[in-house]
């Protein structure tokens, strides 16, 4: 299940984690948000073990949407090693995050 609470240091987390971080922008009142929360509760299942998935409301956490750019959501980053690896804008199918966040797990 993807962990929803966010970390006081969200650097410290996407630098020192020993899996990468999956991140999932989002806010209550977009439907894509919603329509997509099922895809990343079944990704943070799927990968339970080889990868770390949290969500950050962008309304809750303005700064942290402000630091990457977040301009639209869902927005979807995967970090490995504190760097962004991957970065997707808008709802994707499971198999299409799967394939394209594979090579960096």
């Amino acid at each position: 299940m993807a962990n929803s609470s966010l970390p006081s240091s969200f650097d410290k987390l996407v630098a020192e984690s020993d899996k990468p971080v999956f991140v999932d922008f989002w806010a209550e009142w977009c439907a894509p948000c919603r329509a997509i929360a099922p895809t990343i509760k079944q990704l943070a299942q799927d990968y339970k073990d080889r990868l770390l998935v949290i969500k950050v409301n962008v309304d809750e956490k303005p700064h942290v949407a402000s630091k990457f750019g977040i301009q639209s959501i869902p927005t979807l980053m995967l970090f490995k090693n504190g760097q962004v690896v991957w970065k997707t804008v808008g709802a994707a199918p499971l198999q299409a995050i799967k394939t394209q966040i594979e090579p960096h797990l």
